[in-house]
């Protein structure tokens, strides 16, 4: 039994997912793994469901009916996490965006260093990130320095997510009441933390972008983001 679940997000990742897997089970640190899909057109489920057979007790599937936006994913997984008594929740892309080296870092500023929430960070030492187009680089740094300004949350990456949380983060926040869908649930989630006072903790990490498979930004995503913490800011905890 592991005291960390790793919750991956899934719509037509078939390229990425055998592989992220496989790194995410390689790691000297055991982590459970809760793969969430979006009933993927692609079958991403169905290699799952093959790969269960040599993970079992390690390796679980919620396939959803529809594709209701990455939030929703996540509040399904930790909803999941909670009730099967995980210690350690974790989010993470499935196109290896997120470097799986990088989970026992994450794991560790939690368990050993006193975060209640750790964020794998691409800007809290510079900017690291590789293979994004300029203009996708300024979008993303911009956007989380207005986060900042607007919200006052004292978090350099606050749509980062690559996140892990303690239990009791997850069950203090009222996930029922988290409104936002896209990016912005990132800045939510971590917005809601900071707000009960939990200690964040900013890891930095090199951000690398997707070589197979599509990316699931769009336009209305970023507005979310840009123009929904407004809102946010202003309702606070409710």
């Amino acid at each position: 039994m592991s005291d960390a679940l790793v919750i991956i997000p899934t719509y037509n990742e078939k390229e990425n997912i055998k592989p992220i897997l496989e790194a995410v089970f390689s790691q000297q640190k055991l982590f459970h793994v809760l793969v969430v899909d979006d009933n993927s057109p692609d079958k991403t489920a169905d290699i799952v469901e093959e790969l269960m057979v040599n993970y079992p007790g390690q390796l679980f599937l919620e396939k959803r009916t529809g594709k209701t936006g990455l939030g929703t994913a996540y509040i399904h997984g930790f909803k999941w996490a909670l009730a099967k008594d995980y210690k350690y929740i974790i989010e993470m892309d499935a196109d290896f965006s997120h470097n799986p080296n990088d989970l026992v870092r994450l794991y560790n500023a939690c368990y050993k260093e006193g975060a209640d929430v750790s964020v794998g960070s691409r800007y809290s030492q510079g900017v690291n990130v590789v293979n994004w187009p300029m203009r996708r680089v300024l979008l993303s740094y911009f956007a989380s320095k207005y986060v900042r300004f607007v919200t006052g949350i004292p978090v350099y990456d606050t749509t980062a997510g690559f996140v892990c949380y303690k239990r009791n983060v997850l069950e203090t926040i009222n996930l029922d009441k988290i409104r936002f869908v896209g990016y912005a649930f990132q800045i939510e989630m971590k917005f809601k933390a900071w707000k009960h006072n939990f200690k964040i903790k900013e890891v930095s990490v090199i951000f690398t972008d997707r070589t197979v498979g599509e990316s699931k930004m769009s336009g209305s995503i970023v507005y979310e983001a840009l123009f929904g913490v407004i809102k946010m800011r202003l309702r606070g905890l409710k």
